[in-house]
């Protein structure tokens, strides 16, 4: 039965791409088919909204084996035979509706990415953004989040290593939930998604399909609203357990030299799995519906077709060897069930009962081939006007800075999250380094090699609000500078780019300019892009999110003996900030969150400076010239020498410039700075080392626990630590 036009828009599809369906089919095409190009010809699964800017990101680099787009992830060689598969994707609109499953399946989706190309999970991270922190549904999303990461992550047995949380207003109806995964694969032993060779079998295997997230990818590619919860059945439900067979049964079946390719079912299940594997095989497939392995009697096929049940793949087979797959799945108590076969033609035919209820190109489908590419317009946002009237010397200078400091390290932006990552297992598989001294980045060993991974998520986007441009490099220097200050050198980038409505010329302008500050951070600092994801439609009745270009980082330590601590260690060690200090309060969290300031500009940055200052410290780490480092980001000088110090329970004495006014030297979050702490008996040595690399002696570190500013008492670090590290839990409770 043919579909109607009015059956394609409410399946999201505009009227001239319902046109252009009959151009390719050449005739009028009927539910199934038009429910199979509303998901995959959706924003979620095109980028048809995106990819002609994305394009434009640096995707070449020496360590690259595989481009952006290539595969299920980026893969990158981190030398003595091993690679690094990684990637950040983003579960937004679920977590919204139903935090604890949106979340938990944006883990184990996202896991299964990495494991799809052969390579063993060792390591995962996460970036969340909320409401404010005094509204009950910010509480109910954060409580809801975490304990979904948490539960699918610590029965999976991948350890949570790193992440970050921010809480701004413009995320109350939309929080950002955003998951990456980090894994090893011996070089040389990776699978592609694809199929060729007629005749192959293709199996599914993994959990049974039902009905839960159907429609999920187009319901990704619509704003938030008060209806959102009705699509409720768009939210997926995982199974940790089930995806760690899954995992073993996986990798173990590569070994068998049996598979021609293997693809994860995430948006748009069988339909997007079958289209783009057999897109980039250049062969088609018949699919028999009816022996797909299912949770509900009587599914129809276009639920089978859009259902996003999780832990499933789709798997090729070489002919002939099918026992030697079924063998595997047999023995992990997994479906493996043939549903069709790799034919010559590239048609995807699916039939139901011997009934053929779809006939489509696969080219036709999938981002690269037949799915459509718009260009649209963009405009400087009318917001910069007000941005621009800000003026530094309009802020008064509070009487008591001491008060300050003691807000401003409470603020949930800024105090420990500990409350968070003790409900994630960061410890599971042994290789996570953070026992042995905290460091800007998540070091991580790797089983067997002498190597370890440095790996990060970044992004201030209030920076991007600010200075969509600017912001951008910030978010990728920052990713940077803490792969650096941890010991490591960084590699590569993945990234997840949350944005509100591409149809808004304003949200366009943010997303089209961070694109450029991205590329241009990432030429210069020698990371390219392995790929990632686009989130758009961030955007509820109250407007848009900030501009969200999350950026994850993987970078590489030769041996363990690089790693760097943030940690001040021992008393009378000297203190330095490496990079210059400026009369700067842009876009701080002081200036937000305790002076009201709503709109500055993003805070100073030079692209040059940045790349100077991380040099610098790479060549101090290397030679040894330094105890510690730590970034300044959130909170400025002063909250950064507070983490250094509560870690050994330290105290500090720092003097500072008078040519800056107090309130921006110590709260200012200018960038391309790093707090560092040196030998006193090396001080010469390292301040020849620093080469025309801006720097500023601060003072000492002591034995009291006092913490002493321009010979002012400002109290004992366990007061501070005790404030900083009971915050976020007072706030919640």
């Amino acid at each position: 039965m043919q579909a109607t036009l009015e059956q394609a828009t409410q399946l999201g599809l505009k009227e001239e791409e319902f046109e252009e369906i009959k151009k390719v089919l050449g005739r009028t095409p009927n539910f199934n088919e038009v429910a199979m190009y509303s998901v995959m010809w959706s924003e979620h699964c095109s980028y048809k909204n995106s990819i002609k800017w994305l394009k434009t990101l640096p995707r070449d680099g020496e360590r690259l084996l595989v481009k952006a787009g290539e595969e299920n992830a980026g893969l990158v060689d981190i030398g003595d035979g091993l690679g690094c598969v990684f990637k950040i994707e983003s579960h937004n609109h679920p977590s919204a509706i139903e935090p604890f499953q949106g979340a938990a399946t944006g883990v184990g989706g996202i896991h299964r990415d990495i494991f799809t190309m052969g390579a063993m999970p060792i390591a995962s991270l996460n970036s969340l953004r909320f409401g404010e922190m005094d509204n009950p549904k910010t509480k109910w999303l954060l409580k809801g989040v975490v304990k979904g990461i948490g539960h699918y992550g610590n029965c999976f047995g991948v350890p949570t290593v790193a992440g970050e949380i921010y809480f701004e207003n413009c995320y109350q109806t939309n929080p950002l939930v955003n998951a990456m995964s980090v894994g090893i694969v011996k070089v040389g032993e990776t699978v592609s998604a694809t199929s060729h060779g007629a005749g192959n079998p293709v199996f599914i295997v993994g959990a049974s399909t039902g009905k839960d997230g159907i429609g999920g990818a187009s319901f990704a590619s619509a704003n938030i609203t008060e209806d959102s919860a009705e699509q409720l059945p768009s939210v997926q439900v995982g199974d940790p357990f089930e995806e760690k067979k899954l995992l073993e049964a996986c990798l173990e079946v590569i070994q068998t030299g049996a598979l021609i390719g293997m693809q994860d079912m995430g948006a748009a299940g069988i339909t997007c799995s079958t289209s783009e594997m057999s897109a980039k095989g250049e062969h088609g497939m018949i699919i028999h519906l009816d022996k797909v392995p299912t949770r509900q009697n009587n599914m129809k096929a276009w639920e089978m077709l859009l259902s996003e049940s999780q832990e499933r793949m789709l798997i090729v087979v070489k002919k002939g060897q099918e026992a030697d797959v079924q063998k595997v799945f047999d023995k992990w108590d997994i479906h493996c069930v043939q549903i069709g076969e790799v034919t010559k033609d590239k048609n995807l035919k699916f039939y139901m009962n011997e009934e053929l209820v779809a006939d489509v190109p696969a080219e036709s489908m999938v981002l690269g081939g037949g799915a459509p590419v718009y260009t649209r317009e963009y405009a400087e946002p009318k917001y910069f006007a007000e941005i621009n009237k800000f003026k530094q010397a309009d802020i008064a200078i509070p009487a008591d800075i001491r008060a300050i400091g003691y807000e401003l390290i409470q603020l949930p932006n800024i105090a420990s999250k500990h409350w968070v990552y003790e409900q994630y297992d960061s410890m599971v598989g042994t290789g996570n380094t953070h026992t042995n001294g905290p460091s800007d980045a998540a070091v991580v060993r790797i089983h067997g090699a002498k190597k370890a991974l440095a790996v990060t998520t970044d992004c201030n986007s209030r920076y991007v609000f600010a200075d969509p441009y600017k912001g951008a490099m910030i978010a990728v220097s920052e990713a940077a500078r803490n792969i650096v200050c941890s010991g490591g050198t960084p590699v590569a980038i993945t990234n997840c780019l949350n944005f509100g409505n591409p149809y808004n010329p304003e949200v366009y302008y943010q997303f089209v300019h961070a694109i450029k500050g991205m590329t241009t951070a990432c030429d210069k600092l020698g990371t390219p892009v392995t790929g990632g994801n686009v989130s758009f439609y961030n955007q509820s009745e109250d407007g848009p999110v900030y501009p969200t270009p999350t950026i994850g980082m993987v970078g590489v330590l030769d041996t363990m003996d690089q790693k760097m601590t943030l940690d001040f260690k021992k008393p009378g060690d000297l203190v330095y900030v490496v990079g210059k200090m400026t009369d700067d309060m842009n876009c701080s969290e002081y200036l937000h969150h305790i002076c009201g300031v709503t709109h500055s500009p993003a805070p100073h940055f030079d692209m040059e400076e940045e790349y100077q200052v991380q040099q610098t410290i790479a060549r101090l780490i290397n030679e040894e010239l330094i105890i510690s480092a730590h970034d300044i980001s959130e909170g400025g000088l002063f909250a950064c020498l507070v983490e250094s110090a509560m870690v050994n329970g330290l105290g500090f004495h720092i003097d500072t410039d008078k040519h800056i006014r107090k309130d921006a030297f110590l709260f200012g979050e200018g960038q391309s700075r790093v707090v560092v702490s040196v030998n006193p008996h090396l001080h010469a040595m390292f301040e020849a080392e620093l080469k025309g690399t801006p720097f500023m002696k601060l003072g000492t570190i002591n034995a009291t626990q006092q913490i002493t500013i321009d010979d002012h008492n400002w109290g004992y670090i366990s007061e501070w630590k005790d404030a900083y590290d009971n915050a976020l839990e007072k706030l919640l409770n």
